[in-house]
């Protein structure tokens, strides 16, 4: 299984970091920095981008009917919420927040956690809170965990998950579900500054106060992804982008060999939940 340029070279970009301040900042006990000269690190070229790949619901269904149960349901989450693999992967229950006077609640995710590195709001539509409601009370601090019931799973990128879409032979990776999830909202005629706030994206408007009354109208605006009957031009279009760039990407595969989180402090007036 190859990654793409991006995911090497962040990695290759944290190398570079660490070997500079080893030339820069570190110093030994004799006042000699731990590297006399740091190494120069070149970043491979973003030519294998591959362009987004929103599924459609024939696509989802017969995707999610090959993954585990487990799965599934994190998949289920994933494509109503909008939410990054690692979002998902370290969800706790210490972040739910409950908003009794609409009968529902939602979850901050920390800025620790967070890829904008800013508390992010994951608001519930109908689906995702059936999915929090099948799987309460499994564990005490993880909301999703793997088959055995026990451990986080560490991603949704599995085995499970590339056995399942070899089968069904498309080219989706697990963050075409927040793609999806995006266009659905576009396709619904969520506004621009809805779908920011929805998929976490960074804007003037990110904040963690919101009123009921703002937290319905979004829950109302993330509804919109579950009626079948949304019609999907732009997603066609995208998906003659995203097939005609995956034999180049296909082509060029580069193969490459827990504290317990908190919960975030917030001066909005919304109360943790307490899990049984």
């Amino acid at each position: 299984m190859g990654v793409t340029h991006w995911t090497i070279n962040h990695a290759l970009q944290i190398i570079r970091q660490i070997l500079n301040l080893a030339h820069h900042e570190w110093f030994d006990e004799f006042g000699l920095t731990w590297l006399a000269s740091a190494p120069k690190i070149k970043l491979l070229p973003l030519v294998q981008s591959r362009p987004p790949y929103p599924l459609t619901w024939e696509e989802q269904d017969q995707l999610f009917a090959l993954l585990p149960d487990y799965l599934r349901g994190m998949a289920l989450f994933k494509v109503n919420t909008g939410l990054r693999d690692q979002e998902v992967c370290q969800l706790c229950w210490a972040w739910e927040y409950p908003i009794p006077e609409l009968n529902t609640s939602v979850f901050v995710i920390p800025s620790a956690y967070s890829k904008n590195k800013c508390d992010r709001l994951v608001i519930l539509n109908d689906i995702a809170r059936q999915v929090i409601d099948d799987v309460r009370g499994q564990h005490p601090i993880y909301v999703f965990t793997g088959r055995d019931g026990q451990d986080r799973v560490s991603e949704m990128n599995n085995r499970a998950w590339q056995i399942a879409r070899k089968q069904l032979n498309i080219p989706v990776r697990i963050h075409a579900l927040k793609h999806t999830f995006g266009r659905r909202l576009r396709a619904a005629h969520v506004s621009h500054e809805d779908r920011q706030d929805l998929l976490g994206h960074k804007s003037h408007r990110i904040t963690t106060h919101y009123s009921s009354a703002e937290v319905k109208h979004l829950i109302d605006a993330a509804n919109t992804v579950c009626c079948r009957e949304i019609s999907t031009p732009t997603l066609t279009v995208i998906r003659v982008q995203a097939l005609n760039a995956l034999t180049l990407a296909e082509r060029m595969p580069i193969t490459v060999p827990e504290e317990v989180p908190g919960q975030p402090e917030l001066t909005s007036a919304l109360n943790p939940v307490v899990s049984a």
